[in-house]
């Protein structure tokens, strides 16, 4: 069987991922007839681009849809609140704003059909997006919680200097980082 696939099909099979995933006709609203795809040295599909902008990625492990921000800000547009949407205190959007985990205590209102790992948009009382993440969480148990993380953010809504948006920190990578607290 082979692993390749033609730009059509292609399209055709990360949208129907986004509807299962996020709702029927959802697909076709989120990857444009002029999305190009990454794929990966065994001929998967990887990343879907629109005009070079990255708005999925395909994971690996199960192959769902990880949004990045422009792919959330279709996916904000195409469906109503409250789906998919975790809202967050007006004190904090500046900081999740920035790729900083939104926190239980500081989730308002979530969607009650959230499930712990699906991809969620983090909106502000008047639904203006702020972030898109993981949800660590179900939707009525970040509600219910006053501690803990309800959302990885994956990426947040604010441009840092270089005009990219940013992205969480990943603690991993920098292994002086992760020495400079330890005592000689």
């Amino acid at each position: 069987m082979s692993t390749e696939y033609s730009e059509n099909s292609s399209l055709r099979r990360v949208r129907t991922i986004a509807d299962y995933q996020f709702g029927g006709g959802v697909g076709t609203g989120l990857f444009s007839e002029g999305c190009t795809f990454i794929f990966s040295t065994t001929g998967r599909i990887r990343q879907i681009l629109d005009g070079g902008v990255r708005i999925a990625t395909v994971r690996a492990a199960d192959g769902r849809l990880t949004l990045g921000i422009e792919g959330a800000k279709r996916l904000h547009s195409l469906l109503p609140a409250p789906g998919y949407r975790v809202v967050i205190r007006e004190d904090v959007t500046e900081f999740v704003a920035q790729g900083k985990n939104a926190f239980a205590k500081h989730v308002v209102a979530a969607d009650p059909a959230i499930r712990a790992g699906d991809d969620v948009l983090i909106v502000s009382g008047n639904d203006r997006l702020i972030a898109c993440g993981a949800a660590s969480v179900s939707g009525a148990e970040m509600l219910a919680f006053n501690y803990g993380v309800a959302v990885k953010v994956r990426q947040g809504s604010v441009k840092d200097a270089s005009g990219k948006y940013q992205s969480a920190p990943d603690e991993g990578d920098d292994e002086e980082a992760r020495h400079a607290g330890r005592a000689n």
